[in-house]
């Protein structure tokens, strides 16, 4: 009986706790909701390259779940290029600095907040075009998921995909002046 009993518990306490998984880049890109039709400038339009992105960290297994800067700009890259604004070598720089991610320790609702900030210039002239933070909840139930360190990487990667939804939402909102073009006769 007492066997039965401590291997209930071992069961129990691994499938509680488990190991922990960093949140993946494929659940934190945008690609789009049903209904919502963002528009871009045309001076945006395949013009956007993702230089760095900042301040991640890396999933202890044995600890929590983490945003890494290599999953962030995967799903950065990718929800651009959903978009139509990715360039290699676009006119247009952008730096992604996540600088605070706010966690739960434990709990039924989990709450993750994302703090990031986003910073385009135009490489022609290094004038700055967008210089946003952008700050995203996003709250994973136990109906989301039983396991709490999976509740906890589902509210990264929600508060993620959020985050780069703010993203696009202040890119569609940008209205880029064409330089003034003289001719000389």
């Amino acid at each position: 009986m007492k066997i039965l009993r401590l291997l209930t518990v071992s069961i129990a306490v691994t499938f509680l706790f488990g190991c922990a998984s960093g949140a993946k880049m494929e659940n934190m890109m945008y690609s789009g909701l049903e209904g919502d039709s963002k528009t871009y400038d045309d001076a945006l339009k395949n013009e956007i390259d993702v230089s760095t992105v900042s301040g991640g960290e890396e999933t202890n297994p044995a600890w929590t779940s983490e945003i890494s800067n290599e999953a962030f700009s995967g799903a950065v890259k990718k929800s651009l290029a959903n978009q139509g604004l990715l360039s290699e070598k676009g006119k247009y720089r952008l730096q992604v600095n996540m600088l605070k991610v706010d966690q739960p320790l434990f709990g039924l609702d989990m709450t993750v907040t994302t703090h990031v900030q986003y910073v385009m210039t135009d490489t022609q002239n290094n004038s700055v075009i967008l210089d946003e933070t952008i700050i995203a909840p996003h709250t994973a139930t136990i109906g989301d998921a039983f396991v709490g360190l999976t509740r906890l990487r589902l509210a990264n990667e929600g508060s993620g995909k959020k985050n780069i939804d703010g993203l696009l939402e202040k890119l569609s909102e940008l209205k880029i002046k064409p330089q003034e073009v003289s001719v000389i006769n």
